[in-house]
């Protein structure tokens, strides 16, 4: 199926995949023809992911997991997302002269990651509760094969690799590893040879045969915690054995006579959610060329900032504080701060935004069984810290935290920070309509609230919706300060009538990866078959059999 509108053809099968990059998209979509489920594929395609997204994403990074179950006919939640340290304190960093904890480094290392056990558990669950006939060390082979015989660095990684060397230009050794595997010197400035990490393959096999939780309990688990203490960074052992994922209630809220689903805190769920209940109680059919208008993205932005103040001023670790998600998801309340919303101008709203280095990977199979895993290092290329030979680059999830001792998200042992992770799915008649997830820190609740909206308001083909030029309020990769950016293929009359209402855009170029990569499935319940799409602006299209 294609539309002649977009780029990328749009996959039409039984069993659909979509992630950033094709090795892994092929890994998952083959894990279903194998016969395995949905869940399968994405355990697949993460792995694989972790290997040939290593800019985006890897076995040190964190996870969440929102997954229909078509044989019981209900959501399930599973957070995949480690904890601060034993030893990661405030007094830690205030010892070292910091009000805020780095962005690089050994001490910006400092949750255990919990991406891999939301591989184990996915896949655990996969074979008891839904009948996958599939081996655990199956759905790894794709990425310790591309480890070991390495692959093609995608135009993303070159990207990324490049930024990086601003930030590791200093010869710290916390950083040798990494810069040893990643920052090739000038044999290679292209990226045109094979890209091989032996020691990642390694750990992979080590996993494959002895299963996910060698990487918490065990001589893998002390190897990343001995590496840890070398380099100065709290991370030990003995949080990576106190480590366990969560399978959770997901979070809903009605939308246009379906069920919008997210996960709750501290996942970021709550803040799309809020912006779709905004817009439940907004007409948003008074634009011409409707998701193109000006109007159209204003109303959306304004519902953001509203849903980022309360998101900025509550999200934290549920097990910790206190967070009001049912009183912030009260449809009452949600109309009554749609109200707020000037339709003339824009409000100033001076929110807290954050970078982010996360990969989206969507799946549905022919029993009906649909998944949206995002997967993340936080920011792009994590930590920067490689645990030893384990092949491992640890993420910087922890600089989610504040040292604000008055603030609910404020650092402290044992506790999970503020997630910018967003699985997300659109039921209506009686299953997932919509499927979808995306890359991108404060993007993440903007565009799949985009996607939505296109797809469900307005019906537009999937891929159509994926591609349409999209905007993100807050602040951008290397801005000075917050705004709104917007995609040039927007058209400058478009960006004049936005600024006339107030608002300060910045015009990024065509098809800008500051957008985020979107991954999307939609269910064609006529055909009985799913349609999935791809991004441009990331590395691979969706791929269907």
């Amino acid at each position: 199926m294609r539309s002649h509108s977009t780029r990328w053809r749009a996959a039409l099968g039984r069993a659909v995949v979509a992630s950033p990059h094709p090795l892994a998209t092929m890994a998952g979509l083959q894990a279903m023809l194998r016969g395995g489920t949905a869940v399968d594929a994405a355990v697949a395609a993460g792995a694989t992911l972790a290997v040939v997204y290593p800019h985006m994403t890897g076995l040190g990074g964190d996870s969440f997991w929102l997954c229909w179950d078509a044989r019981q006919r209900c959501l399930r939640g599973l957070a995949a997302c480690g904890a601060a340290a034993a030893g990661a304190t405030p007094a830690l960093y205030r010892a070292q002269g910091l009000d805020a904890i780095p962005s690089r480094g050994p001490l910006a290392a400092l949750t255990v990651p919990g991406a891999v056990d939301g591989l184990w558990e996915a896949h655990r669950w996969s074979r008891e509760a839904l009948g996958s006939p599939l081996p655990w060390g199956d759905l790894l082979a794709d990425a310790i094969r591309h480890a070991a015989a390495g692959f093609a660095i995608s135009v993303g990684q070159l990207v990324e690799r490049d930024r990086a060397v601003e930030w590791l230009a200093r010869e710290d050794p916390a950083f040798h590893g990494f810069r040893q595997t990643y920052l090739v010197d000038d044999r290679d400035p292209a990226g045109i040879m094979p890209l091989a990490q032996p020691r990642l393959g390694r750990t992979l096999e080590r996993l494959a045969r002895e299963g996910g939780r060698a990487f918490y309990e065990g001589e893998l688990a002390a190897e990343i915690g001995r590496a840890c203490e070398a380099v100065g960074s709290p991370l030990r052992a003995a949080d990576l054995a106190a480590h366990r994922s969560r399978w959770v209630e997901p979070i809903t809220m009605p939308y246009r006579g379906g069920l919008a689903a997210s996960l709750p805190p501290p996942s970021q769920g709550l803040a799309l959610l809020a912006i779709l209940g905004m817009l439940e109680a907004i007409d948003l059919e008074f634009a011409h060329a409707w998701s193109l208008s000006p109007q159209y993205v204003h109303v959306v932005v304004e519902a953001t900032k509203l849903a980022f103040a309360d998101r900025d001023r509550w999200l934290a670790d549920p097990d910790v504080v206190a967070v009001p998600t049912a009183r912030l998801l009260d449809p009452a309340y949600l109309r009554a701060r749609a109200t707020e919303i000037r339709m003339d101008a824009a409000a100033p709203a001076p929110v807290p935004s954050g970078l982010g280095g996360t990969v989206a990977c969507v799946a549905a199979d022919p029993s009906g069984h649909a998944v949206s895993l995002i997967q993340s290092l936080y920011h792009e290329w994590g930590s920067g810290v490689m645990a030893g030979e384990t092949g491992v680059v640890l993420q910087n999830r922890g600089v989610a935290f504040t040292l604000d001792p008055t603030h609910p998200n404020v650092l402290a042992p044992g506790k999970r920070p503020f997630h910018t992770l967003t699985p997300f799915m659109w039921l209506h008649a009686g299953g997932p309509a919509l499927v979808a997830g995306t890359m991108g820190g404060d993007g993440q609740p903007q565009t799949l609230a985009a996607l939505t909206t296109r797809v469900v308001d307005h019906p537009q083909e999937v891929q159509r919706a994926v591609e349409a030029p999209r905007w993100l309020w807050g602040r951008t990769w290397g801005a000075p300060r917050r705004g709104l950016s917007i995609e040039e293929r927007f058209g400058q009359p478009r960006v004049r009538s936005l600024r006339a209402l107030g608002h300060e855009v910045t015009v990024l170029p065509a098809w800008s990866p500051t957008m985020g990569h979107a991954q999307a499935i939609v269910r064609d319940p006529e055909r009985a078959l799913w349609i999935g799409a791809g991004d441009p602006r990331a590395d691979g299209p969706a791929l269907g059999a």
